[in-house]
Order: structure tokens, then C-alpha cells, then sequence
């Protein structure tokens, strides 16, 4: 799919959207109003955007917590979103959690994130081998991080896509730490996608702070193994800005990098191309950040005037 001026615009509307969903989740936990932790994703809008745009409406992916945008591409709400921040019962899973954990829909192709990383891969190759099976032309999408990618389960997961060369596409996202080991401290190869050429699978390396960048890989990705061809693995080098979760201070992150990796903001940067192409200008801007705010509020109203969820209910959903 060509990234048209109206696609571009779109995808400003979800960075933004994501941004301000993801801040306004940061403030709700400072109200005490999310019980538990809350894992924010600056700094990944870019690349879960653009994947999330990269991928046809009957595809499947597997996000994970730092992916919000891909989540409200694929269909899911700020107001779903919020009342799952907040454990209500119209929240995605029904007020069982009060995180992104557990946020899966699959009507909208979404698998539900599984905590422990990176157990989604074998879930996503196993719905893109159904799909193999079946003559379907769809692709599956996988997630995970550099500290995933050091993981059984991942190697486990990429084997079993390049033997039986299935339609599904592993999108790692290179942050530069697992909790607070940084990648040097992981592996002794500076790019996770040279890992691919192990598998006999294409592996690619792409600027996670660049949308178009990101979505032309993606893209390309996607429809190689819709046509048939197969895995690919893609690194996507990025930072997360904040903590680990939000009790983390990242104090183990030296400020020289944060103030690099703030330099390259993946907002302030695709914000900066569509000016340049004649696509925003500070009015269309404030219109934009204007409507998110609105939306914001009315899915933050939402959820709190719905109702928490009945103790009865526990045991729906889990067993057939």
C-alpha cells in the first residue's frame, strides 16, 4: 500500500494519538487510578504505527506492551483502552487486568500479549502456519524485544518459520536494554538481524524512530510472505525513553544517550517531513492535538463511570 498524503496524515493522527494515550495512562497511575504497574512506550511510535499500518485488515499480529499504537490501529479504542488501564469491566479484558496485559480482541486479528517474553513468537508462527495450511493469504506478525531475542522461545519460534516457511513476519524492537541490561551486556553482535542469515531468512535493520522508513520494510516484509516467501526478521533500533515500568527510574541509563535518542524523537522527526511536504502547519497541528484531547477525555469519563467487575464473573472466558 502506497503511503499517499492522506495515509501520511493518518499515521500523524495515531503517533499523536498514541503519544497522548500513553502520557494520559502515565498520569491516571500518579492519581492512583491503575492499580498495579504501567509500562509506557515513548519513543516506539513510530515503530508500532507503522507496522500496525503495514499489515491488511484479516492479518494477525501479537503486540506487546510498548506496541500502543498498533493496538489502535488494528481497531482497539481509547476507550476500551482506558477502561482496561483502569480494571473496568468495558476495558479490553473485562477488568481482569489493568494494564496493556491482556489486551487482545480477536476480531481484530489481535493476539493477547503474553507477560512472559518472548512467549507470544511460538503462538504468532503457530497462526501463521494455520494460515499456510489453509491456502490463506494472510500474514501473522510477532513482537519482541532485544532482551526476547536471547531467549529459547524466540530461537524456537524463527526455526520453526524458516523450516516450514510460514507466512509471519518477527518485528524485534531494539530499545538498547532488557529492564536495565543493555545490549552489550547481552550479546556480542551489534545487530539482532544478523541473526536472520542462521535461519536461512531475510534479516533487515531499519531506523525504528523513522516511520516511512519502517513502514516500507514492513510493508515489503508482509507481502513477500503473503506471496509465499517466507519469514522475515526485522530489528528495529529504537530507545525506550522511560523507565522499565513506571517505578524505574532508569538511572542505569547514562543521559548522554537519552539526549541523543530525544534528538531523534520519532514524532518531532515525521512531524518535520510532513511540514516540509506541506502536510501540517501549526493550525492542522492544534487541530489534531484538540480532537485527541477530546477523545481523551470522553474515553477517560467512560471508564470511570463504568462499573468494576463482579467477582462472579471470574471464571468466564477461562475454561470451555
Amino acid at each position: 500500500m502506497e503511503l499517499t498524503a492522506d495515509k501520511l496524515i493518518e499515521a500523524h493522527y495515531w503517533m499523536r494519538l498514541t503519544r497522548a494515550l500513553d502520557d494520559r495512562g502515565t498520569f491516571l497511575h500518579k492519581q492512583s487510578k491503575i492499580v498495579g504497574g504501567y509500562f509506557s512506550q515513548i519513543g516506539h511510535e513510530a515503530l508500532s504505527v507503522a507496522a500496525g499500518m503495514a499489515l491488511g485488515p484479516e492479518d494477525v499480529c501479537a503486540p506487546m506492551h510498548r506496541d500502543l499504537g498498533t493496538y489502535l490501529v488494528r481497531g482497539l479504542t481509547p476507550r476500551r483502552i482506558v477502561a482496561q488501564f483502569l480494571g473496568r469491566r468495558t476495558g479490553v479484558s473485562r477488568g481482569r487486568d489493568a494494564n496493556l496485559h491482556g489486551m487482545g480482541d480477536l476480531s481484530l486479528g489481535l493476539i493477547g500479549f503474553i507477560s512472559h517474553l518472548p512467549a507470544s513468537t511460538p503462538v504468532i508462527v503457530g497462526v501463521a502456519h494455520a494460515f499456510k495450511l489453509k491456502s490463506e493469504p494472510r500474514v501473522a506478525m510477532a513482537f519482541f524485544g532485544d532482551g526476547s531475542a536471547s531467549q529459547g522461545v524466540a530461537h524456537e519460534a524463527l526455526n520453526w518459520a524458516s523450516v516450514f516457511q510460514v507466512p509471519v513476519v518477527f518485528i524485534c524492537e531494539n530499545n538498547q536494554y532488557a529492564y536495565s541490561t543493555p545490549l552489550s551486556r547481552q550479546m556480542r553482535i551489534e545487530h539482532i538481524a544478523d541473526r536472520a542469515a542462521g535461519y536461512g531468512i531475510p534479516g533487515q535493520i531499519v531506523d525504528g524512530n523513522d516511520f516511512e522508513a519502517v513502514y516500507a520494510v514492513v510493508h515489503e516484509a508482509v507481502e513477500r510472505a503473503r506471496a509465499g516467501g517466507g519469514p522475515t526478521l526485522i530489528e528495529g533500533k529504537t530507545m525506550r525513553m522511560r523507565g522499565h515500568a513506571i517505578h524505574d527510574n532508569m538511572a542505569y541509563v547514562p543521559k548522554e544517550l537519552l539526549q541523543t535518542w530525544a534528538a531523534r524523537d520519532p514524532i518531532v522527526r515525521f512531524e518535520a517531513t510532513l511540514r516540509a511536504r506541506g502536510l501540517l502547519d501549526d493550525v492542522r497541528l492544534a487541530a489534531v492535538l484538540e480532537r485527541i484531547e477530546t477523545e481523551l477525555d470522553e474515553a477517560q469519563a467512560f471508564a470511570e463511570a463504568s462499573p468494576y467487575p463482579d467477582g462472579a464473573e471470574v471464571r468466564e472466558g477461562v475454561y470451555a
